[in-house]
Parts: C-alpha cells; structure tokens; sequence
C-alpha cells in the first residue's frame, strides 16, 4: 500500500427514470477521469430515486439487464478507471424485493466485489417524511471487502453509516479505506452527515469515500450533498458542498498505518458485559 492514488467522489441528484440520471453521469466520470481520479465513486441509488414503492419493484431490472451498471462497465473499461457505483436497485429472479447493491469495477470492467446494504433506513423525519426502505428492499447479511491496487476496501451503504460496529469490523478485517456512499436526506444530512462520516475515519484510522446525492428529487424529496473525502486523522480532504459535480484528493496509504500506530484503538477491543435494559428500545429511541 505504498504508492499515492487519486480519488473523485461524484456527486448527482438522480430522477426517477434510469436514461436521464446515466446521461447525467457520464460526463461527470469523464471529467474526473481526464482530471486524473484513478478511483470514482458514485452515490447510492446513482440511477435512480423512486420514492413511489410499486414503481421501483416495476422499474428495477436484473443485472444482465440493468444500463447503469452496462454503461459503467464500459466507461471503466474504456477510461481504465476503478469505478465504485454506490449502489443500484436490483432484481432478483423470483424475489420479491429488490437489493440496494453496490458495484466495484475494475480497469477491464468486470465486477470485482458487490455489496447489499445490511442496515435499511425505516424513519419518519420531522420534516414529514417517512421512509420504508424494507417496503422494498431486502436487507444484506454480509460485511464484504473490494481488493483494490492500493490496499482493501470495506463497503457500506448511507444508513450503514450509523452502525459503528460495521465499520470497526471492515477495518479490523483488513480495510484502509472505507467506501460510505449514500443519498442522506436533507434535514439528518445538516445534523449529522460530517460528524458520522468524520467518526468513522477517526474511530477505524481509515480513509473514507462518501459520495453523496445532491438537490430535489421527484416528489420533493431532498437530498443533502457534500460528498466528502475523509483523512485516517478525520480531516475533510474534499467537501463537494451542495452543486452536483465532483471533488477530488490525493490518497496517501502510508496516512492509514500512521494514524493506526499513533491512535492504536483497533488492537485495544476487551470483552465486556452488556447492561441490563431499564427501558423499553421504543421509550428510548428518537
């Protein structure tokens, strides 16, 4: 894990319809290609926000079927760029939800890891939204790594970001990066995004890559931007603020074993014993 890298994290604010978030896209792949990234990150639900549950059953394809997923395939091979879309909404055969599944693909544009995301996002935000993720989405059951040329990276999905336990286990699994792509609502994106992004770069000493959606989506619905590039140390390398585009930083490998030695909280885990519960999860929830 010696030798230097660039990294874009991209930043859009996908439509309901696939063919018009993917043209969006492409051009900000390019650009940060040309402006030398040699991995680009792309949000979760990259090609598409549906918040109409029936219409994203009816809309979501296969992955042989599927053009987002075809289309950056053929930009990572074309540009020779890793390429690590933050998730698509895919069909299984005979299922009955869909899986909310990230891609890393390589410079030959082949699949080198996906992910189902393990953590489903079931809230209602004062703003007035509610949100059903597990109305059609199943959850994943495993944490998973994408092996890339500078060194492992572990892979999440936007509500994951609250599970600290994830990401503690990426990291003691082998993980210097962290990739944390995500379309955080407006309102808990202005509260937490930057603490929760900063918290697990800093707790697991690793790089974090949070590409995130930005703008207005179909039926109002928010998102908060900032797509952010976190130092092992918590230093924001790279904010992208609210404008759909892409920001970019130079990642040092060596800045992961440096902070790991100087902050050595990964080796320092003991067994304890959970206390007892004085009140009922939903009298001392949100």
């Amino acid at each position: 894990m010696s030798n230097r890298f660039r990294v874009a994290v991209v930043q859009n604010c996908a439509e309901r319809e696939m063919a018009p978030s993917i043209a969006a896209i492409e051009p900000l792949i390019r650009g940060a290609a040309k402006d030398g990234a040699d991995l680009i990150q792309l949000p979760e639900m990259a090609t598409m926000i549906e918040p109409d549950n029936a219409a994203v059953l009816r809309k979501a394809v296969t992955e042989a079927e599927d053009p987002g997923l075809a289309a950056f395939r053929r930009l990572a091979r074309e540009l020779g760029r890793w390429i690590h879309v933050g998730s698509l909404l895919i069909k299984e055969k005979g299922a009955s939800r869909v899986a909310n599944r990230a891609f890393v693909i390589d410079p030959e544009g082949r699949i080198a890891a996906r992910y189902d995301k393990i953590h489903l996002f079931d809230v209602a935000i004062k703003d007035g939204h509610v949100y059903r993720e597990s109305a059609t989405v199943a959850p994943g059951d495993k944490a998973v790594l994408a092996a890339l040329p500078w060194g492992p990276m572990g892979l999440s999905i936007c509500y994951d970001l609250r599970f600290a336990a994830l990401f503690r286990a990426l990291a003691q699994g082998g993980a210097a990066y962290l990739g944390i792509p995500a379309a955080f609502t407006y309102t808990t994106g202005l509260a937490h995004w930057h603490v929760l992004v900063r918290a697990r770069a800093i707790e697991t000493g690793s790089y974090v890559f949070a590409a995130t959606q930005s703008g207005t989506h179909a039926e109002g619905r928010r998102t908060f931007g900032h797509s952010l590039i976190v130092s092992p140390w918590g230093e924001v390398l790279a904010d992208a603020g609210d404008k759909v585009g892409y920001v970019m930083a130079e990642i040092d490998p060596a800045k992961v074993e440096e902070a790991r030695q100087m902050i050595p909280a990964l080796r320092h885990d003991r067994p304890f014993q959970a206390p007892e519960r004085l009140v009922p999860l939903a009298a001392a929830g949100e």
